[in-house]
């Protein structure tokens, strides 16, 4: 009796070792046989998921956006009701939220690095840029909808332009990344981290002043 496979388990198979030749070669070494040997698949294996190496980066980015997205909501319903925290314990939240695009451990790590790798062939490749795009556009949303929220709780100064700062707090997540993948020795996680908070209470009201959303 032939042995059952699992597409959807195979196909994450594949990703993960699309992942981990990415991160140690880099993408533009990345191959369906590369990814077939990692993975310890023949290449007609692979092909019976994947027509075709694009066919394998797109399906792989989008499993990357897929996979922090449910991270990103877990986190979410982790937190609850913004509301219910003291400030202080808001702004780590937040920024607890939206270091979960930041490379702080291995996992993320690979993630970041595809994610990196990936928008770099986007640039010359039309047939990543819809991807690209709705990553960025996914990042901006996260942002704004994080700071619309502190802005609402009254964590935030009056007067902050939240498109500007969405703008500034997207850039300053970029950096982040890009700066921890390329120099781990340079820039920690904890680092990362610690820039991140830091940002966030610049924006934040002085403690002791009256909430002005209340």
């Amino acid at each position: 009796m032939p042995k059952h496979v699992d597409p959807d388990a195979r196909r994450r198979h594949v990703v993960d070792a699309l992942f981990r030749v990415v991160v140690r070669e880099g993408l533009h070494r990345t191959s369906l046989r590369t990814v077939a040997d990692e993975a310890q698949l023949n290449i007609g294996s692979l092909r019976h998921y994947f027509a075709s190496q694009q066919d394998l980066m797109r399906f792989a980015m989008q499993s990357m956006l897929d996979r922090v997205g449910s991270r990103l909501l877990e986190h979410v319903q982790r937190i609850g009701d913004l509301g219910s925290h003291p400030r202080p314990e808001q702004l780590q939240l937040a920024a607890g939220l939206l270091a979960e695009l930041l490379p702080l451990d291995e996992h993320r790590r690979a993630e970041v690095t595809v994610f990196l790798d990936f928008n770099t062939a986007a640039r010359t490749n039309p047939a990543f840029v819809d991807l690209s795009r709705q990553a960025a556009e996914g990042t901006r949303s996260l942002v704004r909808r994080v700071l619309t929220r502190l802005h609402a709780e009254g964590a935030l100064r009056p007067g902050l332009d939240l498109g500007l700062e969405t703008e500034r707090l997207t850039a300053l997540l970029d950096g982040l990344s890009l700066s921890a993948v390329l120099h781990p020795e340079i820039l920690s996680p904890r680092a990362c981290v610690d820039v991140l908070l830091t940002h966030l209470s610049d924006l934040s009201l002085p403690m002791g002043t009256p909430d002005s959303a209340h």
